[in-house]
Order: structure tokens, then sequence, then C-alpha cells
């Protein structure tokens, strides 16, 4: 039933993602075709539809949202563009495909990931139905959680990281950036459009931020015992690349516990919302029942 609901809500952005394309004027072919390259490499868009599913939570209704919903799906595929590229982590695969820069070269992929992050930002200004007001407070949330202050700060960190043993407090403050931001910005936005109020807006924060947690632990984990068909390319990248994550500061086994105990604080984080904030609680659970 859960998975019904997420492949629904998949095919829903997927077709709202190619309408935004479709309404962007493009003056190069090649660069249209290789943003649509990875916007559409497959993936399981959690970004936008934990935005939506949030403004369902507090009594909106996140579809009407799907425009801003669309724009952080964007941002993601540009970061792991970016993310793929020799000079960050040099992976070959994604998603079982090839790299951005394996089929379209370097600079191709570089310019298919500004295109799509600065396409977001238009995408996110033509979302209407909400007031002036709440859409730049959620400009502000999704530019400082996609910059220096989130996702790149974050990557910037891992790149300065690789070789080293890093402590935790460190680890944790680059996957709050890296990984984190994002869940945050897109539960904080979808309540914020909704308008949700200081209690539900802090609730949902704080189930982001756990759900970030425990998707970065189930990932470490993944690395080390998941395969290439469930990762989407082949297992043991962070030991390649010689980082340091939840395995390798701690051992599989606490890896595993802390993953579990984060997903509970998420649920916990929860406990104001009814049966409304259903899908968050499913979601975060099956997303730690991929490490078990």
């Amino acid at each position: 039933m859960f998975k019904d609901l997420w492949r629904e809500k998949i095919k829903f952005v997927e077709e709202n993602l190619a309408a935004e394309l479709d309404a962007t004027k493009f003056i190069d072919e090649k660069l249209f075709d290789s943003m649509k390259y990875s916007l559409f490499a497959g993936g399981k868009r959690l970004r936008p539809i934990m935005l939506m599913a949030a403004a369902d939570t507090v009594g909106g209704n996140g579809k009407d949202f799907v425009k801003v919903a669309c724009a952080l799906e964007m941002i993601h595929t540009y970061s792991l563009i970016h993310d793929d590229l020799p000079a960050m982590d040099n992976d070959d695969l994604r998603r079982g495909k090839p790299t951005n820069h394996k089929v379209f070269g370097e600079a191709g992929a570089i310019l298919a990931g500004d295109a799509l992050l600065t396409l977001a930002f238009e995408v996110i200004s033509r979302q209407k139905t909400v007031s002036p007001e709440n859409l730049l407070k959620v400009f502000a949330e999704i530019s400082t959680a996609a910059g220096a202050g989130g996702m790149v700060g974050g990557q910037s960190i891992d790149l300065e990281s690789e070789g080293k043993k890093i402590d935790f407090p460190t680890l944790k403050k680059m996957h709050a950036g890296k990984t984190g931001a994002l869940f945050r910005a897109a539960c904080r936005s979808g309540a914020i459009l909704a308008g949700a109020d200081e209690k539900q807006l802090a609730a949902l924060t704080k189930y982001a931020e756990s759900f970030g947690l425990a998707f970065q632990i189930t990932d470490d984990i993944l690395d080390v015992v998941g395969d290439e068909k469930t990762l989407g390319k082949p297992p043991g990248s962070d030991e390649k690349n010689n980082k340091s994550t939840y395995v390798t500061l701690t051992s599989l086994d606490t890896a595993k516990k802390l993953a579990e105990e984060t997903v509970n604080d998420a649920i916990d984080a929860l406990k104001i919302f009814g049966d409304e904030a259903g899908f968050l609680r499913d979601l975060v659970k099956y997303l730690n029942a991929r490490n078990m």
C-alpha cells in the first residue's frame, strides 16, 4: 500500500518535471538533452515528495506546491551531476546508468548542473496560489540549504576530509549540510507554503533533521552491505575514496543501532500530528528497513 502510494507520487512529480522543462526556453539542444538525461535517470524523488507530504500534514494540499517541489529535485539532480565529476567523487555510474560526464563530457556535465540549479529558482518563481511573503521565505529556505551554509558547504568539508579520519562532530556537520539540508528545506518549505504554525513547523523541522541523519547512516551501511543492483553503482565507493563514515567511525552494528534510534526520533517528532502524518512516518520506517 505504502509503495503503491509512493509510486503514484513519483509519477506525479515526474509528469510535472517534464512540464516544467517543456515550459522553459532553451537555446542549445545538447544542454537540454544533458539536463533531461540526469533529471529522468530514475530516483526516489524523496525531496519533492517530502515537501508535498509536509504540506499535507499541516492541512494543505501538497500537490498545489508541485512547482517548488520540482525545483528541489532539480537542485538535487544538479548536486549529483557535480558530485560524480572526476574532480569530486569520480563515479562512472549513477542509478545503474553512466554518469552525466561519461555521456556528455565534463564541461557538458558542469553546464547541465549549473543550468538545473538556476532553472530551479525560475521554477519557484512560477509558483502560484501562495502569498508573496511565504514564497520569499521559501526562496530563503532553499537557497540557504543549497549553498555554502548547507549542501555546498557540506560537500566542501567532504572533499577536504578525503584521506583523513575526521571526528564525529565533523562528520555530523558535513552530512547535515551535504545530505540533510535539502531534506530540512523540503519539510520546512512544504509547511510554510501550507501555512503551518510555529509548533507544526518546529515538529517537521525536527523530523526532517532526524530523517536526514537516518538517511545518511543508512547510505553508509548500504555502501558496505548493499549490492550494485540496489545501489545503482558498485558498493565500496566510500572505502575507495578513503572517506570517514558512520560505519568506519563506529562499527556496522553500532551504525545500524544509530540508524534505528534516529528513525525513532523522526517518528517521535511527529507525535503532535495524527493520521495526516502517516506517509511521513511510513517513509522513514521504510528508509530504515533498507539496511535490515
